[in-house]
């Protein structure tokens, strides 16, 4: 309105209500959690046996071993990396593992001198190789500074070779019980697989969102150079979450062997995918770093092991499995540019 001078005073825009939420803040934060509840529904209508109590943990069962690598990857992704070495760091853990729980007696010993060790040994072991091969990756990015796509997609191929290597491309079989106890036994009905997962995913919950090494990840993925002038050590930090994610990838490792009783140098193939797709699908960005959570990432494992097993219900053909998962993973990139777009 005008006073009588005939200038015009500025108004005070109309206050919104506080509480008012979009349809798309509710998806940006919900969404994942919605489309898993959906896909359940649907699943259980498409398919009697799904909502069993045998199904339900057999699907979680399934998912232990990506879930595990991929709450690695989620991180290496906050830092706005990439790490396509995780299923071939499997094989390689898996038969380091295996070698040092051979039974040293009856079938073939691959390594006598290594063989027959107690359980905490061999898990030892796998985990010390899966944290070498992320202590290299980390080196060459944080400190060469190649890009993440090219040092990892390095360790892809090296990792498998040295598999191979180690293991002349033979299984190592025969492995003593409480060793194949961590992939085969429960603890009160619940299968162990699913308890490693579990307490993994609570401790990388905590370690990403209530530390400062998490906080200064998420700074470095978020900018990395603001975070080299605030005095954060980049170098140092891109490092150990590489690290971080080899320890997980070679947990993974001991768990898929120790399930099927075989440390196998071909274990691992195509699991990264699975685990950068269940990351992405639960929301950690490719195309900005600083993105990504522990609990969407579990829900993004979920849904996978979910769409898997309601295609093996319907009899879906395995291949055309392959074609929905490719789908899936360009979908899921496109909706995240989309949805960054949108933010800014």
């Amino acid at each position: 309105m005008k006073e009588a001078t005939g200038e015009t005073i500025k108004t005070d825009k109309v206050s919104r209500p506080l509480f008012r939420i979009s349809i798309n803040d509710l998806m940006r934060k919900y969404g994942i959690f919605l489309i898993f509840l959906g896909m359940v529904i649907l699943a259980s209508i498409a398919s009697p046996a799904f909502l069993t109590k045998i199904n339900l943990i057999n699907i979680v069962r399934q998912i232990s071993v990506i879930g595990l690598i991929a709450l690695g990857v989620t991180g290496v992704i906050v830092t706005a990396g990439i790490d396509l070495s995780s299923g071939s760091v499997v094989g390689v853990s898996c038969v380091v593992a295996a070698t040092f729980s051979q039974v040293t007696t009856g079938a073939r010993v691959l390594y006598p001198d290594l063989a027959g060790n107690p359980v905490y040994v061999a898990v030892i072991a796998g985990c010390l190789v899966g944290m070498a091969a992320g202590l290299i990756n980390g080196f060459l990015i944080a400190k060469t500074r190649i890009p993440p796509f090219i040092a990892t997609l390095g360790m892809f191929s090296a990792a498998r070779g040295a598999a191979m290597l180690f293991t002349a491309g033979r299984p190592i079989s025969n492995l003593k019980d409480d060793y194949n106890f961590i992939g085969q036994g429960d603890i009160a009905g619940f299968p162990i697989p699913i308890l490693i997962l579990v307490v993994m995913a609570v401790v990388t919950h905590i370690l990403y969102s209530r530390t400062k090494f998490g906080k200064y990840i998420y700074a470095i993925g978020g900018n990395e150079q603001a975070a080299r002038v605030s005095g954060i050590n980049v170098a140092k930090f891109k490092l150990l979450i590489y690290v971080y994610a080899g320890f997980l990838a070679a947990l993974g490792g001991i768990v898929v062997s120790s399930r099927i009783g075989s440390g196998q140098p071909g274990l691992g193939v195509g699991y990264e995918f699975d685990a950068i797709t269940a990351a992405v699908i639960g929301g950690a960005s490719l195309s900005a770093g600083g993105i990504g959570s522990i609990p969407g990432t579990i829900i993004g494992a979920l849904i996978i092991g979910v769409l898997n097993n309601i295609l093996d219900l319907t009899n879906v053909s395995a291949y055309f499995q392959q074609i929905i998962k490719g789908a899936i993973i360009v979908g899921a990139v496109i909706l995240d540019q989309q949805k960054n777009k949108g933010a800014k």
